[in-house]
């Protein structure tokens, strides 16, 4: 059975791709494009930064990996002031890791902007073993642990602060001894 979206902690974007507005509401901005695919849509949005706000200069980085973006992300913050916006863009699973990134800097939820770009691969977190495993496969379906190898369900919570999809196992075993 599937729950509401809007009931769990999963972002609309981490389920359909989708294709946000810029946040024009600020005065200084963090376009953070990962991945080939979402330098289009980082493009769409510096042209809406400028055409509300001529002469604005966002910050655009255009980045391989959520590594590089988080990395991106940490050097922008120490120059950012009152105003400032971050939007990123790219699949949902890179999205997720720098929105988590974001938010552990101190960055609130209104101040991001997210436009996903593929949602089919999800990093899920085992509850079991702590282990993170990347692969494609959808909220409710199950995929094998790399750390312990259960087979973990995909559940529909996504961790802020870790920025990862819950998996637990689906049996129950007991390792004890008698």
């Amino acid at each position: 059975m599937r729950p509401p979206l809007e009931l769990t902690s999963v972002p609309a974007w981490a389920v359909e791709p989708t294709s946000a507005p810029a946040d024009l509401s600020g005065r200084q901005w963090t376009v953070l494009a990962i991945g080939p695919d979402a330098a289009a849509v980082a493009d769409r949005w510096v042209a809406e930064i400028a055409g509300r706000h001529p002469g604005a200069r966002p910050w655009v980085h255009l980045v391989d990996d959520a590594e590089a973006a988080c990395t991106a992300l940490d050097d922008d913050l120490t120059r950012a002031v009152v105003g400032w916006r971050l939007l990123i863009t790219g699949s949902a699973h890179d999205c997720l890791r720098v929105r988590a990134r974001a938010l552990e800097l101190g960055a609130a939820d209104d101040e991001i902007t997210v436009a996903s770009t593929d949602v089919d691969t999800r990093t899920v977190f085992c509850a079991h073993c702590r282990a993170v495993t990347t692969a494609v496969v959808g909220l409710s379906e199950t995929v094998p642990c790399t750390g312990c190898g259960r087979e973990l369900f995909v559940y529909y919570h996504v961790s802020r602060r870790l920025g990862t999809h819950l998996g637990f196992a689906t049996a129950a075993s007991y390792r004890g001894t008698t």
